[in-house]
């Protein structure tokens, strides 16, 4: 992450002096001053020392993240959400509850972990969906074979005898003509006929086109 990066993010504007990022022109002796009351500036907006905080600290943080998320784009995302957090919380610093070193790794440090965190969550978050899907899946075909098999027996209830029966035993017991013709006492040529036309009034009842 660049600190150009972290202008256009804050609104802050800087230029380089004495080997740090400054807002305006610049003299050695104004890059002195502790790193508690460089905070103090940011908290009042001051950009020169948000830069002067960035410049001291951004590679420490950066190979601190790095070693926590391991990612190491996902590493310059965190850097600069930590620099932001910065930026926007400079005025929650305390100097009584410890040092800006403390402070900003802390943040850091915090902020790789929820990154990890949030990570491993949406990988088990696919990997949770991926087994459930096929769950889904198969309660869905059930439900829909189950709505279709009453709607077909509905329609087979409608379509009346001797063609119900006969439909029955052709495609629910998988007899053949001559078995059902055998099994019925009915003529072969019969037992073709109420099928074909048993199996028209079907359609019609289920509402299938020819």
């Amino acid at each position: 992450m660049s600190l150009a990066t972290l202008e256009a993010r804050t609104g802050a504007r800087t230029v380089s002096a004495c080997g740090l990022a400054y807002h305006s022109p610049v003299t050695r002796s104004s890059c002195a001053g502790s790193e508690g009351e460089w905070i103090a500036q940011v908290a009042d907006g001051d950009a020169d020392a948000f830069a002067r905080i960035y410049d001291a600290w951004s590679s420490r943080l950066f190979a601190l993240i790095l070693q926590i998320v391991v990612d190491r784009a996902q590493s310059e995302e965190v850097l600069q959400e930590v620099f932001l957090e910065v930026w926007r919380t400079a005025g929650s610093y305390s100097p009584a509850r410890g040092s800006v070193r403390a402070w900003l790794v802390t943040m850091a440090r915090r902020r790789a972990i929820d990154r990890v965190r949030s990570s491993q969550s949406s990988r088990e978050r696919e990997s949770r969906w991926r087994d459930y899907m096929p769950d889904v899946d198969q309660t869905v075909q059930q439900v829909e074979d189950r709505l279709v098999g009453e709607q077909v027996h509905r329609a087979l209830e409608a379509v009346g005898e001797p063609y119900r029966s006969t439909i029955e035993l052709a495609y629910f017991t998988g007899l053949t003509h001559r078995e059902i013709a055998r099994r019925t006492g009915t003529p072969l040529g019969t037992v073709k006929t109420r099928i074909r036309d048993g199996m028209a009034r079907l359609r019609r009842e289920l509402g299938v086109q020819s």
